[in-house]
């Protein structure tokens, strides 16, 4: 019995930091979940997002298929169209350049869907007027 509670203890400790450290919490995983995202200014004053993804892909019946770049409106400004499943590739990143935003335009929402659900509840919301958040990042070009 004590061995039992012993091995109970120990696993609870190396797999409770992993555990909180996701962005997911509190999140279905059958919903595709946007968890961080960077959004980098190229010369030309367009915008590249890296964002990264979390979904409980299945294979072609279940996967996470697109992501998207909004306004505050919720007009999109951007789509990253996910063309196969990560099965085995959980969280994955995948990029969407040339995104133009117009220079007042102070945030954005990045948000994921899969084929089945639709619209994921988890997205991030970047300010483009700060260096960084808890899930993003963002790199201005300074001409």
């Amino acid at each position: 019995m004590k061995r039992i509670s012993l091995c109970l203890l120990l696993t609870s400790l190396v797999i409770t930091p992993f555990a909180q450290a996701s962005n997911t919490e509190g999140a279905s995983l059958d919903l595709a979940q946007v968890t961080y995202v960077q959004a980098t200014q190229s010369q030309n004053g367009s915008w590249c997002f890296n964002t990264q993804v979390h979904h409980n892909d299945q294979g072609w019946e279940h996967y996470a298929d697109a992501w998207q770049v909004l306004d505050l409106q919720g007009n999109v400004l951007g789509e990253r169209k996910l063309l196969h499943p990560h099965d085995n590739e959980q969280p994955f990143t995948r990029s969407l350049c040339n995104v133009q935003i117009k220079p007042e335009l102070q945030k954005v929402v990045v948000r994921a869907k899969c084929n089945e659900h639709g619209w994921g509840d988890k997205t991030v919301t970047v300010n483009l007027s700060s260096e960084a958040g808890k899930e993003f990042k963002v790199i201005r070009n300074n001409k």
